[in-house]
């Protein structure tokens, strides 16, 4: 059944959270105070989402499979890019299918997504264009025509109006159809007559950071992760040096770790139980310097680490 949900966020867990994806991993990179707004629909068989959040951040995607993904600015802004290429609103973003890859904004950033089952967009682009869209092995930048773009881009902000102030139109099957079948055909017209910018995001692919785990499962474990580690992982390749500075900001990988152990010692500490010390979460996160963790901790988000852990336990 067709549905469709407008949510909007303060904590930036809550947000990865509601994101339509198989692994969504947020790291601010910035302090502030965090907003996000999140428009999902689900029609017959596309899925499209929209976003908009306000604040630096890193986001470590690991995509579905068995669907056809693009992605594109919905709104001009500060510097946005995926898998280290800057997104433009004059471009789309397409997937590999499964794909893991990183997506850094500068400031506030819009964007939208789609995707459809990859037999069903092969099938579609078939039959209307002749045209194989079966997901590329590597991401690709495409260049729309100016007119399919600009098309593509009205019908995706119209389908979050309707959302947002009429959702029981999308909730109607037969006019989720239509809206579905507008969708369908925009999104096709876009990648099927493009220029095409293959391996661009394959090359920004390098700057991928080793899961936290042992097991490689991106879960948290208790080894902190430096930059140095990084030299013997076989997915970084031998340019990681040159790469990752480019994909993680000016901070560089050194920072974004960083922040990311800080931001899932947040969690820990949000989700600890009774019995859980700041210390203890601290050190499972390499942090050996109690001090110096509380001081970089209230910096960042603006309390301290007992009183995270202490509002939870309330």
């Amino acid at each position: 059944m067709p549905l469709s949900a407008v949510r909007t966020f303060t904590d930036p867990d809550d947000y990865a959270a509601a994101i339509r994806q198989e692994t969504y991993e947020l790291t601010v990179t910035e302090r502030g105070e965090f907003t996000a707004k999140l428009t999902r629909i689900d029609l017959h068989r596309l899925w499209m989402q929209r976003f908009y959040d306000n604040l630096p951040r890193i986001f470590h995607i690991a995509g579905w499979g068995g669907r056809a993904v693009i992605a594109f600015r919905t709104q001009p802004g500060p510097s946005l890019l995926s898998g280290g290429v800057e997104m433009q609103p004059t471009n789309i973003v397409r997937c590999s299918e499964g794909q893991s890859y990183y997506r850094r904004s500068s400031g506030y950033a819009s964007y939208g997504s789609m995707s459809l089952p990859v037999e069903e967009i092969a099938a579609v682009a078939e039959a209307m264009v002749a045209f194989d869209l079966t997901p590329p092995r590597d991401a690709m930048l495409v260049t729309p025509r100016p007119a399919a773009m600009a098309r593509l881009q009205r019908l995706h902000a119209a389908a979050a109006d309707l959302a947002e102030k009429a959702p029981e139109i999308i909730a109607n099957p037969d006019a989720a159809r239509g809206l579905e079948q507008v969708l369908i055909e925009a999104m096709v017209a876009c990648l099927a007559h493009s220029e095409d910018r293959e391996n661009g995001l394959a090359q920004g692919q390098h700057a991928i950071v080793t899961p936290l785990s042992p097991g490689g499962g991106g879960e948290p474990g208790a080894t902190a992760l430096h930059p140095g580690d990084m030299q013997g992982d076989p997915g970084c390749g031998p340019d990681v040096a040159d790469v990752l500075p480019g994909a993680f900001g000016d901070g560089g990988p050194k920072r974004y770790l960083l922040l990311r152990r800080m931001h899932l010692a947040r969690r820990a500490l949000r989700q600890a139980p009774d019995a859980a010390s700041v210390t203890d979460i601290a050190t499972r996160y390499g942090f050996w310097q109690l001090g110096r963790f509380a001081v970089e901790y209230q910096s960042l988000f603006g309390e301290s680490p007992s009183a995270t852990l202490r509002r939870q336990s309330e």
